[in-house]
């Protein structure tokens, strides 16, 4: 009977799935919002759906009853983490959004509890505490008008940071990436990323002149050459397509992103020289048979996991994703392809593009240049970083070792996008109560303008009214 139903369930994740997908993009593109309620809520039950089974299938194949207690406080985070945005912000935040970064969660637990239990539950006490200060970030966000002003001190906190991590910095495959405090590890960068955006975003949106650009490109290349030194080089990609991009949206010259792609090009040939495990990284990337039992180990690892499961996957507990190297951290996508399936990977690409479209749709209806050039800098930064991760996982790219935003294994990261998901919030009551006030404004134009003419019909008509009296007397 266990084997039918875990044949079954594989069936069933790839349904929940595809739907939940299908219905964040109506979702997305309806501007009705009374329209969304249907849609929000087969999404949401089919999020509780997939997490259920997921668990349920986890608990048949341990016989650990903790994982009982451990759904359950997963279950009351997610509730009350909707519920208390719906009471604070009641309907001006994104509820597609929100489900959508749910349903990673849901994916990264159920990931995380199968592959290693106790990284599941470190990971959920991040989120319980990321989530706390998500919605504070979202409710400062949404009110705070000064953060603009803020221009030098998000530079030089972000340059401090990383400045701390180089020299202090704990070495991880070859970089000097996390620092340690009280026994947790804390990955800066990814918390410079957020400091990074604010201040490009506030220094281009006073000026674009030419010598502000080079002024900025100096800070910005800061940032950039630290992360180098620090061999950071996933998270130094990520900062440098940010800046070239937002330079870009900022000034609205084709010129400057042409500079950038020739400088980044000619940086790419310049760390192939200079660095030795870049050049390990491309070779693993050109041929990785030819040093499979080396360099080339674990991206050969990760095409084998997904090339087991096929399309429909093997079944959750029925692959073998633990022989992958730094697979919770790195190559996650190869796991939940292994035992998903490719459609249900598919999904999840998607997944991130709709958040990705989220992101890009709140920048847009920002008025304020601070605000939109924020939502864009963040949106960039989350989809280089989500196609590096699945990119290095399918051999498309060369492995970078950046974590899948809210799936991979990783406290800093799942933190800091927590708060970039937040911020975004932000961002979407900022337009929607701009929205709200067009809306009145527009509302009492026309009461005045219906005033206007039923007083011009009065007063019009009071003549007439005397002609015709004089005529019959």
């Amino acid at each position: 009977m266990q084997n039918i139903f875990f044949g079954i369930s594989k069936y069933l994740f790839i349904f929940l799935m595809s739907f939940f997908v299908f219905f964040s993009y109506i979702i997305m593109r309806d501007k009705n919002q009374q329209s969304h309620k249907p849609a929000l809520f087969i999404q949401s039950v089919m999020m509780f759906v997939l997490h259920f089974t997921g668990f349920l299938i986890i608990l048949m194949n341990t016989r650990d009853n903790t994982i009982v207690l451990f759904y359950g406080g997963q279950l009351v985070l997610f509730i009350l983490l909707r519920g208390i945005y719906s009471i604070a912000f009641e309907e001006l935040y994104s509820k597609g959004l929100i489900n959508n970064m749910c349903m990673l969660l849901c994916i990264s637990f159920i990931m995380l509890t199968r592959l290693h239990y106790r990284m599941a539950i470190k990971q959920f006490i991040i989120v319980c505490a990321a989530s706390a200060i998500a919605i504070a970030v979202t409710a400062i966000v949404s009110k705070a008008e000064q953060l603009n002003r803020l221009t030098y001190v998000y530079c030089f906190a972000g340059i401090a940071f990383l400045v701390v991590v180089l020299i202090l910095g704990q070495t991880t495959k070859g970089a000097n990436l996390s620092i340690s405090l009280g026994g947790f590890y804390f990955q800066p960068s990814e918390f410079v990323k957020i400091l990074y955006v604010f201040f490009l975003a506030a220094f281009l949106s006073k000026s674009v002149s030419f010598q502000r650009i080079l002024v900025s490109a100096l800070f910005a290349g800061m940032h950039v050459i630290i992360l180098v030194l620090s061999r950071d080089l996933g998270s130094a990609l990520i900062f440098f397509i940010v800046y070239v991009m937002m330079v870009y949206v900022a000034t609205g010259k084709s010129r400057y992103l042409a500079a950038g792609i020739f400088g980044g090009g000619l940086a790419s040939v310049v760390g192939y020289k200079i660095f030795p495990h870049i050049r390990v990284r491309v070779q693993a990337f050109m041929d990785p048979w030819s040093v499979i039992d080396n360099q080339g180990y674990q991206v050969t690892q990760s095409l084998f996991a997904i090339g087991t499961g096929g399309m429909l996957g093997l079944g959750l507990y029925r692959g073998s994703p633990k022989s992958v190297p730094l697979v919770a951290q790195d190559f996650m996508f190869a796991a939940i392809s292994e035992e998903f399936g490719g459609f249900f990977a598919i999904c999840l690409i998607f997944l991130c593009i709709s958040c990705f479209m989220y992101f890009i749709k709140s920048a847009i209806k920002q008025k304020n240049m601070f605000y939109k050039l924020t939502g864009l800098g963040l949106s960039i930064s989350y989809a280089v970083q989500t196609i590096l991760t699945i990119g290095g996982a399918i051999k498309f790219i060369p492995s970078t070792g950046v974590t899948l935003p809210l799936v991979s294994y990783g406290g800093s990261s799942v933190l800091c996008t927590m708060i970039t998901f937040a911020i975004l919030q932000g961002l979407f009551v900022i337009s929607s109560h701009e929205e709200e006030k067009e809306r009145k404004t527009a509302e009492q134009v026309t009461e005045a303008i219906d005033l206007a003419i039923t007083a011009g019909i009065s007063i019009g008509e009071e003549p007439v009214r005397k002609k015709k009296s004089n005529t019959q007397s």
